[in-house]
This record gives structure tokens, C-alpha cells and sequence, in this order.
């Protein structure tokens, strides 16, 4: 029987953290749990709490080998970069407590690997999401973005834009 490796991917957030594990067995990707930690409002120390204990509680759940979290992008508003990063941190910490390596890959390389096109909307990953993990209905966007993240991890951070790009370009997620 192959062995197969389970991903925690995390999309941090100070008010919604998505979460989302999938095994990997061979090419075949299957969808464990996923979901969003809802971080109620309140003191910065108390929200991050949430989701460092949130998270703690889905990785002893789920049992993951490896976890993933995408890369904080510098926004436009400093301070929501600020705490965009401190929630990431939280999430960080949640997985190294446990004993997982953390991997962290940015927001386009995520979208190249999973819809072939680092532009795509959050819609677009939903929906190649749900088809690639073949989900009855697409995820929220906060577990659609986590999903993806243990997805990009599990075809090596390359995915569908090395398929797509090996002989071809690829123009706006699509074939030249």
C-alpha cells in the first residue's frame, strides 16, 4: 500500500483563519477536513490566542506530517500588514509547537500551482479546488485559500503552472 503524506494548509487571518488538510497518495489528492477559525473581535493577545489554540486543536484532530501557510504580502495599510503578520505568526506557532515543518509559499505561486494562473480570483480558486480535490461543492474562500496552499505544497509548489508552461505558455490560465 503507498504511504501517504497529510498537509495542514493555513490562510491566516485576524478574523477568519482558514484551515484545510488533504493526503497526499501518489498523483492523488483527497480532502481530510477543512474549515474556517472565526476570531472573535476583542484584544489583539486574545485573538491570537484563538487561533494559536484553534489551530492546535485541528493539528492534534487531523494528525498532519507537514503544514503550509501562505506569505504575507505588504499591503497598501501598514498597520493591516502589521497584523496580518501577527496572526500568521500565531498560526506559525501553532504548527512549530506541534513539531511540524512549516513551509510558506507566496499568494501567486499558490495560484500558479493550483489554477495555473497567479492572477486568478479567489472565485477561480474555489472552483479548481473543488475539482481538483473532487468536493461535492466549493469550500468558503477561506478554507478554497488554505486548501490550496496544502495543494501547492503537494505538487511540489509547482503544480498545474509546471504542466501547463513545460512545452506552452500560459496567458491569463490558459493554454497558448
Amino acid at each position: 500500500m503507498p504511504t501517504s503524506l497529510r498537509i495542514l494548509g493555513i490562510d491566516p487571518g485576524l478574523n477568519r483563519t482558514g484551515f484545510g488538510v488533504i493526503d497526499v497518495t501518489g498523483s492523488k489528492l483527497q480532502c481530510v477536513e477543512s474549515g474556517i477559525i472565526r476570531v472573535p473581535g476583542g484584544d489583539l493577545y486574545r485573538r491570537l490566542g484563538t487561533i494559536l489554540a484553534a489551530l492546535s486543536d485541528v493539528i492534534r484532530a487531523t494528525q498532519p506530517h507537514v503544514a503550509t501557510v501562505e506569505k504575507v504580502f505588504v499591503n497598501v495599510n501598514p498597520q493591516s500588514t502589521l497584523l496580518l503578520g501577527q496572526a500568521r505568526g500565531a498560526a506559525i506557532c501553532a504548527a512549530a509547537s506541534s513539531g511540524l515543518v512549516v513551509h510558506e509559499y507566496a499568494a501567486l505561486r499558490i495560484k500558479q500551482a493550483v489554477v495555473g494562473f497567479g492572477q486568478a480570483d479567489k472565485k477561480q480558486v474555489q472552483l479548481m479546488v473543488q475539482r481538483l480535490l473532487g468536493l461535492a461543492r466549493a469550500p468558503a474562500e477561506d478554507a478554497a485559500d488554505a486548501l490550496a496552499c496544502a495543494i501547492c505544497h503537494a505538487h511540489g509548489g509547482m503544480g498545474l503552472g509546471a504542466i501547463a508552461t513545460r512545452d506552452r505558455r500560459v496567458k491569463r490560465g490558459r493554454l497558448l
